[in-house]
C-alpha cells in the first residue's frame, strides 16, 4: 500500500490536468505534515469537529468539519454561510497554522490572505458529493487545499452539474488549487482508501481548505 511521499522543500511536480487546476504531489513530506498535524490537534480541542447539516433537508453530512481563522464555513438548514464562531462553543475560530499561510503564499498566486480554513474529516466510508465553493465574494481568490492521511478519489467536472468529469487519487501530502475557469468548477470526493496512510494513527482523512472570503480591502 502507498503510503505518504517523502519529498522535502515543495512541490514535486505541478500537474495541470485541467485549466487552472494546479496539483502538487507530495507537496508537504512526512515531518511536515505530522508537524502541521500536531498544530491541527491543537486547533480542533478548541474547536471540536461537528456534523454539519444540508440545507432544507437537515440531512446530517459524512464528513464532520471544523474551521480555523476569523470566519469559518458553515451549513445547517437555512442555508451555507461563513460564521465567526464554532455552532457548538460560541467561541471564535481559532488562528489558521503558520505553515498553511506559508501554502497559500507559495501557491495562491493571489495577493490577500485567506481568512477561513475548512478542516473536514472522513471516516472511512465518509464522501462528499459534487458542489461548487461559491460562498465567497470574489472568485478570483482561489481554493487552496491539503490532504492528510487516507487517499482519496477526487472527482471534478465543470461549471455546470452535468459537465463531464474526470478522477483522479488524491494522497497525504497533496496540494491542489482550484482557480482561474476552474474556480467554480464541480468537485467532489467519491471514495476513501483505508490503510492507505499511517499519519492518522485511527485512520480516515483529513481536507485542509483555504478560502478568501471577502473581496480585496475588506478584512475581518
Amino acid at each position: 500500500m502507498r503510503d505518504e511521499c517523502a519529498n522535502a522543500g515543495g512541490p514535486t511536480r505541478e500537474a495541470s490536468p485541467g485549466a487552472g487546476l494546479r496539483v502538487y504531489p507530495g507537496y508537504l513530506d512526512r515531518d511536515a505534515q505530522a508537524q502541521l498535524l500536531t498544530r491541527l490537534r491543537a486547533a480542533l480541542a478548541a474547536a471540536p469537529l461537528y456534523t454539519a447539516r444540508m440545507p432544507k433537508s437537515g440531512r446530517p453530512m459524512s464528513v464532520r468539519m471544523s474551521n480555523c481563522g476569523p470566519l469559518g464555513w458553515f451549513s445547517d438548514e437555512t442555508g451555507y454561510r461563513y460564521t465567526a464562531t464554532h455552532p457548538a462553543t460560541g467561541r471564535p475560530w481559532p488562528p489558521i497554522p503558520d505553515a498553511l499561510y506559508a501554502m497559500w503564499d507559495d501557491l495562491a498566486r493571489y495577493p490577500n490572505k485567506p481568512q477561513a480554513c475548512l478542516i473536514n474529516f472522513y471516516g472511512p466510508a465518509a464522501k462528499m458529493g459534487l458542489h461548487q465553493d461559491r460562498d465567497e465574494e470574489d472568485f478570483n481568490a482561489p481554493v487552496v487545499s491539503l490532504s492528510l492521511g487516507d487517499a482519496c478519489l477526487f472527482r471534478i467536472g465543470g461549471r455546470r452539474r452535468g459537465d463531464p468529469t474526470r478522477s483522479f487519487r488524491l494522497s497525504s501530502g497533496d496540494a491542489l488549487v482550484l482557480a482561474g475557469s476552474e474556480r467554480l468548477a464541480f468537485h467532489g470526493v467519491d471514495r476513501i482508501y483505508p490503510g492507505t496512510s499511517t499519519l492518522l494513527p485511527g485512520g480516515g482523512r483529513i481536507n485542509l481548505t483555504l478560502r478568501r472570503v471577502t473581496r480585496p480591502g475588506i478584512e475581518v
